[in-house]
This record gives structure tokens, C-alpha cells and sequence, in this order.
């Protein structure tokens, strides 16, 4: 218990404005589409150089995790996620907000998030040394096979066709391979110099989610008022508290896939939310509902992405592996106070890492409360007139864009991607297995290749892969989500061909 010798350190008058200023300027950031948790923790690192380690930490701590949370504001409102780890979010959310429930998906994202952040900083507490050991076990060849069975959400993300789910996911794949490849330097479809980086995935993300509202914007012309349409009501705050209590199934799974994909170094939680969307649409009795306007994806969703914060920086402060991009920012942070993370962390620097830590938790639940008000003032800006809407979007999306890597290439490619899927949107192709392709690739790619080079110094490829009880537990996980998916497919196909027409005559019997 000794995190609770340092509690009152959070409380302190600097420290707890720089974690105030750190929750709304993070909610703020994470709204902005293309502005990723990595990015806001890095633009704030050159703030923390005149502060003492602790409040450094706490600001960046406090950015990071609000950001994350923060994405779904965009996410509902355009379905333009605010961040990567927010895609799964806008499946759901902005079919709640096209109904006029959008104040309701915005707080029920936010309560989720707080939910599940907190459980996962609480892991993080209570759990570090045991945890630690657990995420040092992920090798390669775990890695590779954690990303595969990623691959066989694809298909499922689609809820209208598992076909077309299945070839939006491998488009993605393939725009991965664009650009040379990391480990080995093989030029792999460069048809311009555009393209000798490869695809940024913030570019492709802002692309594929962005402008195919915009077109879509434009192509219905003056005659809507409003992108989305908002209720807001005292109750509404309350009724969300009571729904999170009714979605305890997907509160549960959306909190420990969270916390299991924030262990392993270097997944992230995009991955998170679209695992945890998946695992729950499939476990409820309702999954037709979801792409819909369910709120039980949102929750999930929610739920994951900020569950993961915690524990993604546990292999930073017990091991000095980050367990997130963001994390190593995090890491850059501590390297300049002169702190060196590891095993004796907390035995050398107690008071900063459990300062930190301990900022975390209440960072948690501030972020739901300046959340939840900032979903009341959403709804303003959602009512704006479609042109400056439209517009609004297209300059944050080349803003968001530019920024990532100040090049105008990934301008164009966004603009391109953007074109293309509003046009695959029109044959019932959906964004989402593209996103989850672009993320999968290297991440598989790349660990297949080291994992087949260690093998290659080994016994072989095929122990390395298939031996091992977390390969194989990892392999039976993978046969049974894609039996799964083809199972419910069928099912699905054979239940709407037995489905009675509505135009079909009934024979009366006298």
C-alpha cells in the first residue's frame, strides 16, 4: 500500500492544475482528428523540461489518458475518429447520433472510459511486478499470431456482407505493404516517389473516414441543417450511468481485452477497441444491432481503449520496454530528468512514480467529468449549417494530416483514399476491416520476419511457431474465431433466405 503514502502529492496546488489543464487540453486534442495520443504527449514534452519529474509526468499522464477518451467526441459527432484507438467507436456512435442520440453515445463513451481506466491504472497499482513478468513472455512469434488473429476479426467488422468485409480487410493489408519494408529495405509497389515512404496510417485513417463525409456532405446539398441532431436532458448523465450498470458484459469484455492488449509491447489500443467490439458482438444476444446505433459496441469500445492506458505502462516503468507508442514518448519524458525506469524504479524515485501513478487514477476521473460537459457543448457545434461543417472537416483533416509528418505526399494520399472509399462505400464495401488491415500488416509482417529470422538460429520455423503453450493457445483462439464468423455467417445467410417476404401473398384458408 504504498501508493497511498503519495496520494496527497496529487493534490498539491501545481500538481493538480497541471493535471487539470492536462485533462481538458487532452479532451481538446483528442477531439481534433488526426492529433493521436502519441502526438499530444510529444508536443507537451518541450513544457515539462523547467518542471520536476513528478509534475512532468503528470501532465503528460494526464494528456495521454484523455486523449484516448477524447477521440470519441469526433468519432460520434462524424464519424471521423478522433484518434486510431477511436475507430471502433464511431461503428456505433454515429449511427446513435444520426438518431438524435448523441449527447447519450458521447456519455455513455465517457462513463466506459472511465470505467475501464480506472480498473486498468488499478492493475497497474496493485499488480506491476506479476504483470511484468506475464508481458516479458510476448516474443515474436506470439506477436505474429496475436496479429493473425486480429485478421480474423476482419471479416465480421462488416456486418453487412462477410465477403466484402473480407476484401476491404485485405486492401488494407496490401496498402500496408506499400513503401519498403523495414527489416530487409525491398521496394514493394512505390508507382510514385509519393509512395517510397509508404502510407502514414494517420493519412489513410483521416482519408478513409473523412472525406467520404465530406463527399457525402456535398452530395446532399443545403437542404439539412445539421450533420447530426443532439438531444441533450438533465436525466440523460443519469440514464447512461444506469445502461453502463445494464452492459455489464460489455463493460467486462471491453475491460480485460483492453487490459490484456495494453500488456503486450507494441499492439496498441486501436486494436483494442476493434477486438473488443468484435469479442462482444459475438457473445451477445443482439449482434444484429450492432453498426446499427448499439450502445453496447460503444461501450466496449470505450471501455478498451483507456482500459489498455494503465497497463501499456507497465512494461515502461518495471522493464523500460514501452508498451505503446505512446509510452515511449512517456519513456523520453522520464530519460530527461535523468530517470531511468526499470526494476528498482520504485525503490530509487518512489515519489515520482507513484505520484505519477496515483495522477493517473484521479486524471480518470476527471476526464469523465470535463467529458460529459463537453458532450453538452457538442451538440452546438453539430447543429452547424452542412457547407461550414463540411469545410470545418476538410481543414482539420489536411491539418491533421500535414502535421503528422509536415509533408504535403500525405496530403494527397489522404485525398486519394478518401475518393476511392467513398466510391467502395457505394458498392456496401465498409472503412472499418480497411482500417484494421492497415494496422494488422506490420505489425504481422514485421514479426513474422524476425520471428523467422530467430528461428533460422534455432530448430526451424515450425517449433518457433507452432511450439509452445501461448502459440498454441494463441492458434486454437484463431481456428475458433474464424469458425465462429463462418458458423454465424451461414446462419445469418440461411435465416434471411427463410425470412418471409412482406410482398408475398397469404393464402387464407376459408
Amino acid at each position: 500500500m504504498e501508493f497511498i503514502a503519495y496520494f496527497g502529492n496529487v493534490f498539491e496546488p501545481t500538481a493538480f492544475l497541471l493535471l487539470l489543464g492536462g485533462t481538458i487540453g487532452g479532451l481538446i486534442l483528442g477531439a481534433t482528428p488526426g492529433l493521436s495520443p502519441t502526438m499530444a504527449v510529444a508536443l507537451l514534452i518541450p513544457f515539462t523540461f523547467q518542471m520536476t519529474a513528478a509534475h512532468g509526468l503528470i501532465l503528460l499522464g494526464a494528456a495521454y489518458t484523455s486523449t484516448v477518451a477524447g477521440g470519441a467526441v469526433s468519432a460520434v459527432l462524424l464519424k471521423i475518429p478522433g484518434a486510431p484507438a477511436n475507430v471502433a467507436t464511431s461503428l456505433d456512435g454515429y449511427e446513435m447520433a444520426k438518431r438524435g442520440e448523441g449527447a447519450r453515445a458521447l456519455h455513455l463513451s465517457f462513463l466506459s472510459s472511465g470505467v475501464g481506466g480506472v480498473l486498468g491504472v488499478l492493475l497497474l497499482i496493485f499488480l506491476t511486478p506479476l504483470l511484468s513478468r506475464w508481458a516479458l513472455a510476448f516474443g515474436p512469434s506470439h506477436l505474429f499470431w496475436l496479429a493473425i488473429l486480429g485478421v480474423t476479426v476482419i471479416g465480421s467488422l462488416d456486418s453487412r456482407s462477410f465477403v466484402k468485409g473480407l476484401l476491404s480487410g485485405c486492401l488494407g493489408l496490401w496498402l500496408a505493404m506499400i513503401g519498403y519494408d523495414d527489416i530487409q529495405g525491398a521496394q514493394r509497389f512505390i508507382f510514385t516517389d509519393s509512395l517510397a515512404g509508404g502510407i502514414n496510417f494517420i493519412a489513410a485513417m483521416l482519408g478513409i473516414f473523412a472525406v467520404p463525409q465530406v463527399l457525402d456532405m456535398f452530395a446532399k446539398g443545403r437542404s439539412t441543417a445539421a450533420v447530426v441532431s443532439i438531444k441533450v436532458s438533465p436525466q440523460s448523465v443519469g440514464d447512461s450511468m444506469r445502461e453502463i450498470g445494464r452492459s455489464g458484459r460489455a463493460l467486462s469484455i471491453g475491460t480485460v481485452i483492453g487490459v490484456i492488449v495494453g500488456l503486450i509491447p507494441g499492439v496498441g489500443g486501436q486494436i483494442a477497441g476493434l477486438v473488443a467490439y468484435d469479442q462482444t458482438r459475438k457473445m451477445s444476444p443482439h449482434r444484429r444491432k450492432f453498426g446499427t446505433g448499439h450502445s453496447e459496441g460503444v461501450i466496449a469500445a470505450e471501455a478498451a481503449n483507456n482500459a489498455m492506458v494503465g497497463p501499456s505502462l507497465v512494461p515502461l516503468l518495471t522493464l523500460s520496454i514501452p508498451g505503446s507508442p505512446t509510452a515511449a514518448v512517456l519513456l523520453g519524458g522520464l530519460l530527461i530528468h535523468g530517470i531511468f525506469p526499470g526494476s528498482d524504479l520504485f525503490d530509487n524515485h518512489p515519489d515520482v512514480a507513484w505520484t505519477f501513478i496515483n495522477s493517473m487514477l484521479i486524471g480518470q476521473i476527471m476526464m469523465v467529468i470535463f467529458g460529459i460537459m463537453i458532450a453538452s457543448w457538442a451538440a452546438k457545434i453539430a447543429r452547424a449549417p452542412q457547407p461550414v461543417m463540411a469545410a470545418a472537416v476538410v481543414i482539420l483533416a489536411i491539418f491533421g494530416t500535414y502535421s503528422v509528418q509536415q509533408s504535403m505526399d500525405d496530403v494527397l494520399i489522404m485525398l486519394v483514399l478518401g475518393v476511392g472509399m467513398y466510391f467502395f462505400e457505394k458498392f456496401g464495401f465498409s472503412a472499418a476491416p480497411l482500417v484494421l488491415g492497415l494496422i494488422l500488416g506490420p505489425i504481422a509482417e514485421a514479426n513474422f520476419i524476425q520471428g523467422a529470422m530467430i528461428a533460422e538460429a534455432g530448430d526451424g520455423a515450425l517449433p518457433y511457431f507452432f511450439g509452445g503453450v501461448m502459440n498454441l493457445f494463441l492458434i486454437v483462439l484463431i481456428v475458433a474465431s474464424v469458425g465462429y464468423s463462418f458458423w454465424s455467417n451461414v446462419v445469418h445467410a440461411r435465416d434471411r433466405t427463410e425470412a418471409p417476404r412482406p410482398d408475398n401473398p397469404i393464402e387464407v384458408t376459408p
